[in-house]
């Protein structure tokens, strides 16, 4: 019996590479002699390093702004001239001072920094992982971080934040860093939301960021007024209305249309940077079970996150899938027919939400008891 997990991380819990230890651990009491290997997986979102690293990256901490302008320190990886970036380590929601938003304030500048930070590293390749940013600044923080001059009509360089550019009068790309002509730079990124209207960036997550409604309506004019003027510039394409401009507040229409980037679903390109198809296997070698999870499976996931597409991936090979996650709101139904054969959630062993979130790596190893005493009959299933 050979059982593969690739599970995304629990946020606030633990991360996938210690989810999958648990259930290991688990399993291997439960069941033992069978044989138990891990993949790491992530959406492009928060985790992507994590797994990039459990997969042989090499971890590098650079120094970069965060949203509010402090100093922090980030993560990314790299191998072989590939490097992994994920935006929340520099630009994220969690590194609020406080937790208190600034839907206004927020800046970018720090996920620049850490793409110069690659480049310096020798890197040509770089995955951008988008999610948990703080920002709706429309990448422009990120974009001065590169080199480019945003000035206001006095020509003073603008401050973070996204508004701070409704003063924006000129744009200067001249001095955008030339490297960034020759690395390939992928947008790892489920969002397909424009950047501006109705389903653009500060409609749709600014109040997620503490935006009011008029910071809304101020952040749309200001961000349609920045666009304009950038998209008139040498070598940058037209990118507002591209699926996924409007994400990570916009960060993903300035890799767009200044970078040169091309977006690919998160969830598929954490799966090639970290093998999950070899990992699968084939003919005898082929897994006889997979596990995934996160920590909340829920309709969310069932847009494109990180179970969906390991169960797909499975499915495709002919491999029965089960899920493991902290809580789940999938009827019995819904989760078949998302493809999976069944559903392990924490909440059933500690339905206190902070308990289970606590004392996750436990649970989550008693969850692997329980699965290597049914391990025969689930892999049967599907």
């Amino acid at each position: 019996m050979r059982i593969l997990i690739a599970s995304d991380k629990f946020k606030g819990s633990a991360t996938g590479p210690a989810v999958a230890a648990a259930l290991a651990e688990g399993i291997s009491q439960a069941a033992p002699g069978t044989v138990i290997d891990a993949v790491p997986v992530a959406d492009g979102g928060e985790g992507t390093v994590d797994a990039a690293l459990a997969a042989g990256f090499e971890a590098v901490t650079a120094t970069a702004t965060g949203p509010t302008g402090l100093a922090v320190e980030a993560r990314f990886g790299v191998r072989d001239g590939q490097a992994i970036i994920e935006m929340a380590a520099a630009s994220g929601l969690d590194l609020l001072p406080g937790g208190v938003k600034d839907a206004l304030g927020a800046t970018s500048r720090g996920t620049g920094e850490l793409i110069l930070a690659a480049l310096d590293r020798g890197a040509t390749g770089i995955v951008l992982g988008i999610g948990g940013s703080a920002n709706t600044d429309g990448g422009a923080g990120m974009l001065q971080a590169l080199g480019v001059s945003l000035r206001d009509a006095e020509g003073r360089e603008l401050p973070g934040g996204g508004g701070a550019l409704a003063r924006i009068a000129t744009v200067d790309v001249s001095a955008l860093d030339p490297r960034l002509a020759a690395a390939e730079i992928v947008l790892a990124s489920d969002v397909d939301n424009p950047l501006l209207g109705e389903r653009g960036a500060p409609a749709v997550f600014g109040p997620q960021k503490g935006a009011s409604p008029e910071d809304v309506a101020l952040l749309d004019a200001a961000l349609a007024r920045y666009a304009g003027l950038l998209e008139q510039q040498p070598g940058i394409r037209a990118a507002t209305d591209l699926p996924g401009a409007g994400g990570a507040g916009g960060v993903g229409y300035a890799a767009l249309a200044a970078l040169g980037a091309r977006r690919e679903p998160g969830v598929e390109v954490v799966q090639r940077l970290t093998g999950l198809a070899e990992a699968l296997g084939s003919g005898d070698a082929k897994a006889d079970l997979v596990i995934t999870g996160e920590g909340s499976l829920d309709n969310q996931s069932l847009g494109g996150k990180t179970p969906l597409g390991v169960a797909a991936a499975a499915r495709a090979a002919g491999i029965p899938v089960i899920a493991v996650c902290g809580r789940s709101t999938l009827s019995p139904e819904t989760a078949q027919a998302a493809g999976f054969a069944r559903v392990y959630a924490l909440s059933e062993l500690e339905p206190d939400p902070a308990r289970s979130m606590a004392e996750a790596v436990s649970l989550l190893t008693e969850v692997g008891r329980r699965i290597g005493a049914e391990v025969g009959e689930l892999a049967r299933q599907g």
